[in-house]
């Protein structure tokens, strides 16, 4: 069992990662202001490496090994972000990465993966393909398994995102991240919880992948079946780690439409200028769908990254 991190965890992340990642901007809208009724302070980790939020829990899990257990490589199944996450953090210290992708994975993800020197094992896009697929990339070449968001140094990595959007904009009443294994959203509360105990932290959903508010209605797992979303970095089940977190500090999870998905992504793309994926926006579509009472309220968002595939956009 591993162990579940804890707030000073997330302190050292932030020391050991500093040299190796993009300490990302928070960007205003007042057109979105507008429109929402609120403040709303965009954390930018489409501008991180990668592209993604994901840079931050891989570069910790990746750094926090010992040279000698590097030798034999890294390996992870991901349909896109952590993937090209832990290709990079591997690369960066000369270690091999195997990275098992759903044959379905975005094309934008698979060549990222690819430019960072990695190896892809392509399987179906089912979690068991992906288990099972990586367990004999495992039994193969002995490389260690870093978990995409059931690990606790990639929980602790990613929670440094909120950690420097908690330092840069203080006083929040909400911080809102969404949500699919739980790795961002468990680093988040974490380090939310401990510096801004007033702020209320709120995960968002698509509606068609809504396992994680199942999970937090009925206080077990419960998994991911055949999801139907745009957001595809939304796809997976809770993992033990992240649920228990969430449990804890998270105080509410709200769902949003296919149709606001895309609504919030264009208006976006339109307004602030900047490529953010559909997963990331799903906090702003859910708020455009008045699923949270944010009137003249502060809030934090994570925009969790801006890998698109440039020839499938959803308008």
């Amino acid at each position: 069992m591993q162990f579940v991190p804890k707030c000073d965890d997330i302190f050292a992340a932030a020391e050991k990662i500093r040299p190796h990642i993009h300490r990302t901007p928070v960007l205003t809208c007042r057109n979105l202001n507008l429109l929402t009724g609120a403040e709303l302070f965009f954390k930018c980790e489409n501008f991180q490496k990668v592209g993604a939020f994901k840079f931050r829990g891989a570069s910790n899990a990746v750094f926090s090994l010992l040279d000698s257990e590097l030798k034999k490589g890294v390996t992870t199944h991901s349909s896109g972000n952590h993937a090209a996450a832990l290709a990079l953090a591997a690369s960066k210290r000369g270690a091999k990465a195997y990275i098992v992708m759903p044959r379905t994975a975005p094309a934008v993800k698979k060549a990222a993966v690819e430019s960072y020197g990695a190896e892809i094992i392509f399987c179906e896009p089912t979690l068991q393909a992906r288990e099972t697929t990586l367990a004999e990339v495992q039994k193969e070449t002995g490389a260690i398994f870093i978990h995409p968001y059931n690990n606790a140094k990639v929980i602790a990595g990613q929670g440094t995102a909120a950690l420097e959007l908690l330092h840069d904009i203080p006083e929040l009443d909400y911080i809102i991240a969404p949500v699919g294994g739980g790795g961002l959203l468990s680093g988040t509360a974490l380090i939310t919880s401990h510096l801004a105990p007033n702020t209320k932290i709120i995960a968002a959903e698509p509606a068609n992948a809504d396992d994680a508010y199942q999970s937090f209605v009925q206080g077990k797992i419960v998994p991911q079946t055949n999801p139907r979303t745009i957001a595809d970095g939304l796809l997976t089940s809770l993992g033990e780690l992240t649920f228990a977190i969430i449990q804890k500090y998270v105080h509410q999870i709200i769902t949003c439409s296919e149709e606001a998905i895309i609504q919030a992504m264009k208006l976006t793309w339109e307004r602030m200028k900047i490529i953010i994926e559909p997963s990331s926006a799903v906090p702003l579509g859910a708020l455009l769908e008045r699923k949270l009472d944010i009137k003249n309220k502060r809030i934090g968002i994570i925009i969790s990254g801006g890998n698109v595939d440039l020839t499938k956009l959803p308008w």
